[in-house]
């Protein structure tokens, strides 16, 4: 079996890098998933006992103290740490500029929804899972849409 500090890639894509004793995670390791972002902790026998979840920016997930998005502030974590655009450039998630949605489609944070086939692809457009009942009403009602209609300004006359 595994052990000292070695790496492990698991079939989701997602990493381990750390200490192993007996094929267990235990010490300190971090998953990393292919997305970014990361799981870093204090292991002891394959189970997490101290640790923290950073997202691919750089934010990180406190289960006490978490203000992000919590209704009094909805800012983005790049407005957060980079301040606000002018007045009249908007924002409209985290990334900036914001992923290109395909017509039709919607960015449901992982990747692209097409509704018609009901497939979740990620942002290089691979294969990610299919959108069970729940889940695509929850897109549907929620997600930013790649509009199949164009809107332009009109002046008024």
């Amino acid at each position: 079996r595994m052990e000292g500090f070695g790496h492990y890639a698991l079939p989701t894509g997602t990493e381990y890098r750390g200490s192993l004793w007996d094929g267990m995670f235990h010490g300190q390791g971090e998953l990393l998933s292919p997305g970014g972002g990361g799981y870093r902790a204090l292991w002891v026998r394959g189970v997490p006992t101290q640790g923290k979840f950073a997202f691919a920016d750089g934010l990180e997930y406190d289960e006490e103290k978490w203000r992000y998005c919590d209704g009094y502030d909805r800012r983005f974590y790049t407005e957060i740490c980079s301040g606000f655009k002018p007045p009249g450039i908007p924002q409209f998630t985290n990334l900036d500029p914001p992923k290109i949605i395909p017509e039709g489609c919607y960015d449901c944070g992982d990747g692209f929804y097409n509704p018609k086939t009901r497939v979740v692809v990620d942002y290089k457009h691979k294969f990610l899972r299919n959108a069970d009942n729940d889940e695509h009403e929850w897109i549907l009602r929620t997600c930013r849409k790649g509009w199949d209609v164009t809107t332009e300004h009109k002046l008024k006359p």
